[in-house]
């Protein structure tokens, strides 16, 4: 990092042109559009009934929850309480919001890279952007990660904008401190881009006033945010579960957190690589300098796709092998990098040989096309199929029959989710084994009895005809978490065993 002391000579700032928004506007336009498509058809999984259930709250009752878990998505939790209350909680209404931020997304990457290298690579890169696997992915679940991106993209808009214009006053700092302590509330790792924007600056010639001034409105930033630090760093064991598995792989790490398959992954880094290696060696071969990481006041495109990609990306990796704090989904806020990246090794081909370069892209789309597809599948979530299992139960039921959940499932994954996120089914039907509902609960969900407790309690007086939903891994290995305390208090299986795509549903009489 160089400072410069002096005043520099007045420059002309060339403005952010209409052209540049109206381009920007439709590419997070068309990038909201392909994300919402089909958003409704996948079952609603874990994560996203965590989302609902808080958003339906009260504002008392989510205040309550937050203060024993979950309070760093708190922030995300309380602006869909206001979306569900206005529009309600259809899979596609629930969705919306994140469709919404993947074209916020899209549009600063646009402006980021027309800023940068002009309309030709932003138009591109917009364009890799809104069909990269990972934010197609964000884009249709009702979680914060596409939220997180946008921050994370605008927030990097607004530094080059900053660098670019040498000279800015202090609202700019004022809104660069803001938009960063209101994308570390919607989700914490956002703070990581401090480091982002740090090696940034180290690649380019800052002046001593934008140096002071960056410090300032992340001192701010930190200031603001410390309280949700705090309380996150209390809430940690929320996420000790993820030392259960290795989240940290090779596979994981070369497909999962941008690519989905690794087909896509396997293209896509040799397209990244070709963007980074390429232009490098062809400048040493020719003897010119590489100054890709130098070039002024300015940041090059290359340089601020390998910080964002890699920084957030490294630091928790590499955390994580003393703490649980890593899941492919967390550096969803670097896929805007990649799409850079990616975008960059595509103009490298095309520069070597043009056919090369729309070859290139020719299979990528192709080998996109199919993972878009599959996100929008019924079970795409998590193999959740908990609209399928309301239907099932609607279609069988009678108002007045019991039904019981299997408890033993991790919480995320429990048959009871399918009574809050498709509701329309289980009219009418008794919760035999409900002790406090979520509403009164410290935690984001129902807590339930055993069979046994729930007898005890003469939750089943009354009842002649239960449904029994239990849980299958697999459709050959579904769990008997109820069924044998129900044929002790004299239920009779009638025969009827319905089998969905993650669930086993038992009729029993007596």
């Amino acid at each position: 990092m160089a400072f410069v002391a002096t005043r520099p000579a007045p420059t002309r700032v060339r403005p952010l042109s209409d052209a540049r928004w109206f381009v920007a506007t439709v590419a997070g336009l068309l990038a909201t559009l392909l994300s919402a498509a089909g958003s409704w058809i996948p079952s609603l999984w874990g994560d996203e009934a965590a989302s609902l259930m808080s958003a339906q709250r009260s504002l008392p009752s989510l205040a309550s929850m937050l203060g024993h878990v979950d309070a760093v998505h708190g922030a995300y939790y309380l602006g869909l309480h206001v979306w569900v209350h206005l529009f309600g909680t259809s899979p596609f209404v629930l969705r919306f919001p994140s469709a919404v931020a993947v074209g916020l997304t899209t549009a600063a990457v646009v402006v980021l890279i027309w800023r940068l290298d002009g309309r030709r690579m932003a138009i591109v890169a917009g364009a890799v952007c809104m069909i990269l696997p990972r934010v197609t992915y964000m884009g249709e679940e009702a979680r914060s990660f596409a939220f997180s991106a946008a921050a994370a993209a605008w927030l990097t808009v607004l530094l080059v904008e900053i660098l670019h214009r040498r000279e800015v006053g202090r609202r700019w700092w004022f809104a660069y401190g803001a938009i960063l302590a209101v994308g570390t509330y919607v989700f914490l790792y956002v703070a990581l881009f401090v480091l982002v924007h740090a090696i940034i600056l180290a690649t380019v010639r800052v002046r001593r006033a934008t140096l002071i001034g960056w410090a300032a409105a992340v001192a701010g930033a930190a200031v603001a945010a410390l309280p949700l630090g705090v309380v996150g760093l209390l809430e940690h064991h929320q996420i000790s579960y993820l030392t259960q598995t290795d989240q940290a792989s090779f596979q994981i790490l070369f497909s999962s957190l941008w690519f989905s398959s690794w087909w896509v992954a396997a293209a896509a880094w040799a397209l990244m690589l070709a963007a980074v290696c390429i232009p490098w060696w062809m400048r040493t071969r020719a003897g010119v300098r590489n100054s890709w990481m130098v070039t002024g006041t300015t940041p090059t495109p290359i340089a601020v796709g390998v910080a964002w990609l890699v920084v957030p990306t490294g630091v928790l990796v590499a955390a994580h092998t003393v703490i649980p704090d890593f899941t492919a989904r967390y550096v969803s806020f670097c896929a805007p990098a990649a799409a850079i990246l990616v975008a960059y090794g595509l103009r490298t081909l095309f520069t070597l040989r043009a056919w090369a370069g729309i070859a290139a892209g020719a299979v990528l789309l192709a080998l996109i096309v199919p993972v878009y597809v599959g996100q929008r599948t019924p079970y795409a979530k998590n193999d959740s199929d908990w609209a399928e299992l309301s239907a099932v139960i609607g279609a069988h039921a009678h108002p007045g029959d019991g039904v019981i959940f299997d408890e033993g499932a991790r919480p995320s994954r429990r048959p009871r989710l399918a009574m809050h996120t498709y509701p329309a089914g289980f009219t009418g039907l008794v919760d035999v084994t409900l002790e406090v509902p979520f509403q009164q609960n410290y935690t984001w969900h129902d807590t339930a009895y055993t069979v046994d407790q729930a007898d005890s309690r003469d939750r089943l007086a009354g009842i002649e005809r239960v449904w029994l939903i239990e849980y299958a891994e697999t459709p050959a290995t579904p769990d008997s978490w109820g069924l044998v305390p129900l044929e002790r208090e004299g239920f009779v299986q009638t025969g009827l065993r319905i089998a969905t795509h993650s669930e086993l549903v038992i009729e029993l009489e007596r």
